[in-house]
């Protein structure tokens, strides 16, 4: 069953370092993108989180974030004493210059930047990635796969009924093509008749024309590759590997068929049936780019 390049997946998991929060979110993209943000403390498992993401999410643009709650293993508060007194310092000199009283608040020092830093403890504690960690990846890897393929089976059965639309459009100009060449000999001779009066050209230079025209205008090549390309998206469709890509050639070819249907026909109601068929082809490709 084909599946959405588009989903949203969280998942969690406990560790004595603290609570992993993994979110997942999928939009739209030609190729497969990911990008992690994680802690620092966690940044040297970032290619590892990275292939292993890739490697159930083949198509889209995914960004993937990870929180840690209640962290208290992967990193430990420090002081940076010399800025704090700097801080004291210039607070006083500021206070003594404006001739303002009182005490300089510690919450006030703590407050400014860099004065107390989180710095990542002993690398020894996290030389592996937790397992838990690789459990809430996988977690809102599924939860993101669920979604996608929710969306894909909406996806099929819009493509389900735009294939009937396409198969019943083609039908009618399969019937219409025979006729678009015993009605032009109809035309030529009843013209040829009140140009010529009583006179008339022979039945063999009133054939030739008819041949030259009925080669012109003759679509049945073009009929047998497009019911074989059709053939192919349907077959395509039904795989469960990412297909995005092949149903985007196989709409290219099909499109191609259609276009030469058009410049081939020489009627009205094929002409008609050319338009309605671009059409459901140009919505069936704008469905296709949100396919993995």
């Amino acid at each position: 069953m084909i599946k959405s390049m588009t989903g949203y997946g969280k998942g969690e998991a406990a560790h004595e370092a603290g609570r992993f929060i993994v979110e997942v979110r999928c939009v739209n993209h030609r190729y497969g993108e990911v990008t992690v943000k994680l802690p620092r403390a966690l940044m040297q498992f970032e290619n590892e989180i990275k292939k292993r993401v890739g490697e159930r999410l083949v198509r889209g643009k995914i960004d993937v974030f990870i929180q840690v709650e209640n962290a208290v293993a992967l990193g430990v508060p420090t002081p940076n004493l010399p800025l704090a007194r700097g801080y004291l310092k210039a607070y006083q000199t500021i206070g003594e210059a404006l001739g303002l009283s009182g005490q300089v608040d510690l919450s006030l020092i703590a407050a400014q930047r860099d004065v107390v830093t989180v710095a990542a403890e002993a690398e020894a504690t996290l030389e592996e990635i937790p397992q838990e960690l690789v459990a809430a990846v996988d977690d809102a890897l599924r939860r993101v796969d669920e979604m996608r393929l929710f969306e894909g089976e909406s996806l099929f059965g819009d493509f389900k009924k735009r294939r009937e639309t396409l198969d019943r459009l083609i039908g009618q100009v399969g019937e219409r093509a025979p006729l678009v060449v015993s009605e032009y000999a109809q035309r030529l001779k009843e013209r040829i008749a009140q140009l010529l009066g009583e006179g008339s050209l022979p039945e063999e230079r009133i054939a030739q024309e008819v041949a030259v025209m009925a080669d012109k205008c003759d679509v049945t090549e073009e009929l047998v590759r497009l019911s074989s390309h059709l053939r192919q998206f349907d077959e395509t469709l039904a795989q469960s590997e990412p297909v995005g890509r092949k149903l985007d050639f196989l709409l290219q070819e099909i499109n191609r068929e259609v276009n030469t249907i058009g410049s081939k026909a020489n009627d009205a109601q094929m002409a008609a049936c050319v338009v309605e068929l671009k059409a459901e082809l140009e919505k069936i490709r704008e469905q296709v780019q949100n396919i993995e």
